[in-house]
């Protein structure tokens, strides 16, 4: 049987008192996709850093295939990075790697420009540029440590396309279910300190974990049960001072060392939103709205009425002025031309990304009650701790100022302060960030529930296509787009229009949200049944695809070899340009494949 890349045994890690890691082992086999779960905080960074070798554990071993190489893509980008994408790239070369071709291949496949200032790129760029630093190595296993994180969703997609072409092993930490299930070949969760592996994708690890869960707690509340009746026992034989059974004693010490070692479940968040008065029908109404900066237009003649009970999605990349919208919106901006129209009753309750509401010299609690031992809640007063008890913070973190947590600390924080205010108006830019999956489905949960209107600003796929009624899409300079549904629905949408014949009617700019005159699956409606013509393509396109990863698996071939950039630039810019556009052209017949095979 060969040997694992990497085998790491019984690994024990603590951190302040608590086991991140106990008895963890864990086997990486070749050309395996392990997408690795865990709560905030429960050790996966550090896992992750255990077997890049960049951390010891306290005990345990980690043991590699001879010549195996690991590279770490980091969740915290180095703050004294500095120099061009090429000397970013080219410092993850291999010492005996001296050559330029690898770099340049790696610029060439990441869209990244070889001169270009690093300082001077987008975020998505520069995680890019850092990914491109560990692929020089030519690692056999690549490890990723929330790889999605403030990526726009075009980026996150760009990621998943090149990652499921990627011959290596990848271990891969992340809060995005769709990234996850696209990628995952195994699931490994930590949980308690213990790693368990559950060899299929992300939606079936859901179904068979429930199942596992109502199973522990069947067997806890039997354990449970027989240790209270030993106690009863020996109580009652202390108390009437007769002669035990020894047997018997030592088997209940036994069972009090079991109960004492056994590490129970993290607590779930327990999120309550309160409710204000009901607003009025109409919230927001925004006719011909213009914004511009710097002589750009971000929005241009954009016109929507927002109803109460509406879920609106803010969809678009980086940098194209979503923040920009919801501050317009709610009046926080001045538009530089047209109007926007409150309704009445209004109470907002405003999510900001970049957490400037938050003191990083205060304490947790000070965070939430401004000094007060009480906060109002749905329910009624509540005491600051017990309040943070059900955001999973503990008295001793909650004593801690808020530069000591971590972004998901953080995000939790921002939430649980941000339900102290009733509202009847939610808004929220980028809440998704750090938060793990557990917290973000009750989340989702929470906002179905909520009677009011939201309005939400996220890259997170998954969590778009749960709970919005209605997105509104930036699709180019300053275009702004209504449609039904999330995220998957405007994709549908899309992709009907591009195949549609000419003269059938298009999406409009400035529908109204509020007034549904169809259901959101009636956007694909129009056309349930393939044409003749539209059978034969479906057919073709998986040998089209299948053609396209062949013709730029060569090229890369082509393009790996160290005399191919030594030739004449004119002669090796087709290639080089080929093998930029053939990753779209492969996504597109990808997406247009899926939208047919829907309706075959």
């Amino acid at each position: 049987m060969p040997m694992a890349l990497i085998s790491a045994q019984n690994l024990r890690m603590a951190l302040g008192g608590q086991a991140l890691l106990d008895d963890a082992t864990l086997h990486v086999e070749r050309q395996e996709r392990v997408g690795i779960l865990g709560r905030n905080g429960a050790g996966k960074s550090t896992l992750l850093s255990i077997l890049a070798g960049s951390t010891q554990p306290d005990s345990g071993s980690v043991i590699y295939e001879s010549g195996v190489r690991v590279a770490l893509l980091a969740q915290q980008a180095p703050a004294d990075i500095r120099g061009t994408v090429d000397s970013v790239i080219r410092a993850g070369l291999r010492e005996s790697g001296h050559e330029d071709h690898p770099v340049q291949r790696l610029c060439s496949l990441l869209h990244l420009e070889a001169d270009q200032d690093y300082a001077e790129l987008s975020g998505g760029q520069r995680r890019r540029a850092l990914l491109g630093q560990a692929l020089a190595a030519d690692p056999d296993v690549l490890l990723l440590d929330e790889p999605t994180n403030h990526l726009d969703v075009e980026s996150i997609e760009w990621l998943e396309s090149f990652l499921v072409r990627y011959r290596g092993s990848l271990l891969f930490v992340t809060h995005d279910r769709a990234f996850l299930q696209r990628l995952a070949t195994r699931i490994v969760e930590l949980d308690r300190g213990r790693l368990t592996s559950w060899t299929c994708d992300y939606s079936t690890y859901l179904g068979r974990k429930e199942a596992l869960l109502e199973n522990e707690e069947k067997e806890r509340a039997l354990f449970d049960k027989v240790l209270a009746r030993e106690e009863e026992w020996i109580r009652q034989g202390i108390k009437a001072r007769r002669t035990r059974n020894e047997g018997r004693v030592r088997a209940l010490k036994q069972l009090r060392s079991e109960r004492a070692a056994r590490r129970d479940r993290a607590g779930r968040v327990n999120l309550s939103i309160q409710q204000a008065e009901r607003s009025g029908a109409r919230v927001i109404t925004a006719r011909d709205l213009t914004f511009d900066y710097d002589g750009k237009a971000l929005i241009s003649d954009f016109t929507t009425s927002i109803m109460r009970g509406d879920k609106v999605g803010v969809i678009g990349p980086n940098g194209c002025g979503k923040t920009t919208l919801l501050n317009l919106l709610l009046g926080k901006l001045s538009p530089t031309a047209g109007t926007v129209e409150h309704g009445v009753s209004l109470e907002v309750a405003y999510f900001d990304q970049h957490r400037d509401q938050l003191d990083e010299a205060r304490t947790v609690a000070e965070a939430i009650g401004g000094g007060s031992e009480y906060v109002d809640t749905g329910g009624g007063r509540k005491h600051v701790m017990s309040y943070l008890a059900d955001f999973l913070f503990s008295p001793e973190r909650a004593r801690e100022p808020v530069r000591n947590l971590s972004g998901g600390e953080r995000n939790r924080l921002l939430l649980a302060r941000l339900f102290t205010k009733p509202a009847n108006v939610l808004v929220l830019d980028e809440p998704t960030n750090d938060l793990d999956t557990e917290t973000l489905e009750l989340l989702e949960a929470r906002l179905l529930d909520y009677a009011g209107t939201v309005l939400v600003v996220s890259h997170d796929r998954a969590f778009l296509d749960n709970l919005c009624s209605c997105s509104l899409v930036f699709e180019g300079p300053g275009s702004v787009k209504e449609y039904v549904g999330g995220y998957s629905d405007w994709k549908r949408t899309v992709g009907a229009k591009v195949s549609a014949p000419p003269g059938a009617p298009s999406g409009k700019t400035g529908s109204t949200v509020g007034v549904r005159t169809t259901p959101a699956r009636a956007v694909t409606a129009a056309a349930k049944k393939l044409t003749w013509k539209e059978k034969k393509e479906w057919e073709e396109l998986p040998a089209r695809i299948e053609a396209l990863e062949a013709e730029l698996e060569d090229l890369h071939r082509l393009m790996a070899d160290p005399a191919f950039f030594q030739g004449p630039h004119e002669e090796t810019r087709p290639t080089v340009e080929r093998s930029q556009s053939l990753p779209r052209d492969i996504e597109a017949a990808f997406s247009r494949w899926a939208e047919l095979d829907e309706r075959a």
